[in-house]
C-alpha cells in the first residue's frame, strides 16, 4: 500500500531519478493560513524539497511567512505559477479549491491539494480531467495513510489479519470551534463534512471500498451550513457509521472490525500514533509509533517521490478514492437539504 513507486498509468521514471542524489522539488503554496504553516513546517523533514514562492491574497501575511520560511512572496497568483516552481500546494479555502487547482494543472505544475479536493464531485471531475489533459499529477492531501503508524497498521494485519474489515466506525465532533471560524461559514463551503467528515469518509472507503447507500441525520445552524451529521453507509465490502460536528464535543478515535478481531486507532485518529489490536483469540497488540514533523510532511515527501518517479496518480491516494470520499459528502448534504452557492 505504501510503496511510493508503485507502478501507476502515467508515465516511466525519468532518467535522472535517483535515491542517492534525488531532484530537488520546488514548490509553491497559495494561501498562508494555519495549514500553509504546517506545510512549510513539515518541508523541513522533507529530502530534496524547498519553499520557492508563496502568494495571499493580502500581502502583508504572506511577506511575514516568506520571512518566516523562506521563499519569495508573489505579487499576484500568476505570477506565483511563473515563478519556476515545480509543484503548487493549495493550501486556502476549499471554496477556491477547484480555480487554483486547474490553473495550476493548467499552467503545467503538478498540485498537492488540502482536503476536501473540491466541496463535489462534480468540481473535482473537472479537476481531475484537466490533471488528464496537462499530464500532470494531482493528489488530494489526506495526511492519515501516510503515518507511520498507519502504514505499520496495514502491514501488521497483512502479516497476522483479524480477516476483512466489515464495519468502520468514527468521528469527531469539535464544541470549541470559534463562532468566526471558516467552518462555519456559507459563502466558504463550511460545515462538519466538509471540514471534519472528511476525514471520517476516507476512512470508511479506504477499508471497505466505495459507497454504495449513504442514510445520514442531521442538523443545519444558524449560518446554514451543517453543524452535525451522523451517517449509515453501505459499501462494497461492508458497513461504516461516522459523525462529525461544530456543537457537541466527542474524541475522535476510530474502530475497525472484523471476524477475527478489531482495532481502535487511537485519538486522534487523524493524526495517528497507537493503534490496539485485540484477537478473538485473546490476544492483544499494541502499536505505538510516533511521528515527526507534524506529520504533513509524511504526504509531501510522497508526492515529491511520485513526481521524481514521472507518476501522475498516487497509488496511495488514488483519484478515485476522492471520488468516493466526495460522493458520500454529496449524499449527506443532499440529505440535510445543503446546498451551495453555484451548486
Amino acid at each position: 500500500m505504501n510503496n511510493a513507486l508503485e507502478a501507476v498509468p502515467g508515465g516511466d521514471a525519468p532518467e535522472h531519478l535517483s535515491s542517492v542524489n534525488p531532484t530537488v522539488i520546488r514548490w509553491g503554496i497559495v494561501g498562508t493560513g494555519r495549514i500553509a504553516r504546517r506545510f512549510a513546517q513539515g518541508l523541513a523533514h522533507v529530502e530534496a524539497a524547498q519553499l520557492t514562492a508563496l502568494w495571499s491574497r493580502r500581502a502583508e501575511p504572506a511577506a511575514a511567512f516568506a520571512a518566516e520560511f523562506g521563499g519569495t512572496a508573489c505579487a499576484s497568483f500568476d505570477a506565483l505559477l511563473a515563478s519556476g516552481i515545480d509543484a503548487l500546494y493549495i493550501a486556502t479555502l476549499q471554496d477556491s479549491h477547484v480555480d487554483y487547482a486547474i490553473a495550476a494543472l493548467e499552467a503545467g505544475l503538478h498540485v498537492l491539494c488540502e482536503k476536501p479536493a473540491t466541496i463535489n464531485a462534480a468540481q473535482l471531475e473537472r479537476v481531475l480531467t484537466a490533471a488528464r489533459g496537462a499530464r500532470r499529477l494531482f493528489m488530494e492531501a489526506m495526511k492519515p495513510p501516510f503515518y507511520p503508524l498507519y502504514r505499520a497498521l496495514r502491514a501488521h494485519l497483512a502479516d497476522d489479519p483479524i480477516g476483512e474489515i466489515g464495519l468502520v466506525r468514527a468521528g469527531c465532533s469539535a464544541a470549541n470551534v470559534p463562532p468566526d471560524h471558516p467552518s462555519f461559514s456559507f459563502e466558504h463551503a463550511g460545515g462538519a463534512l466538509l471540514d471534519i467528515g472528511i476525514y471520517e469518509m476516507f476512512l470508511a472507503v479506504d477499508w471497505l471500498g466505495a459507497p454504495l447507500e449513504v442514510q445520514t441525520l442531521g442538523r443545519l445552524g444558524p449560518t446554514g451550513v451543517d453543524i452535525f451529521a451522523s451517517l449509515n453507509s453501505q459499501h462494497e465490502r461492508g458497513i461504516s457509521q461516522l459523525f462529525c460536528g461544530l456543537d457537541l464535543h466527542g474524541k475522535g478515535d476510530a474502530l475497525l472490525l472484523a471476524a477475527g478481531g478489531h482495532v481502535t486507532i487511537h485519538e486522534n485518529w487523524w493524526n495517528p500514533a497507537r493503534a490496539t489490536i485485540r484477537y478473538a483469540d485473546g490476544r492483544v497488540v499494541e502499536l505505538d509509533v510516533p511521528f515527526e514533523g507534524g506529520g504533513l510532511n509524511y504526504e509531501t515527501a510522497h508526492f515529491c517521490e511520485l513526481i521524481r518517479a514521472g507518476q501522475l496518480e498516487s497509488p496511495v491516494m488514488p483519484h478515485a478514492k476522492s471520488l468516493q470520499m466526495i460522493a458520500m459528502t454529496d449524499a449527506a448534504r443532499s440529505a440535510l437539504g445543503l446546498r451551495f452557492a453555484g451548486e
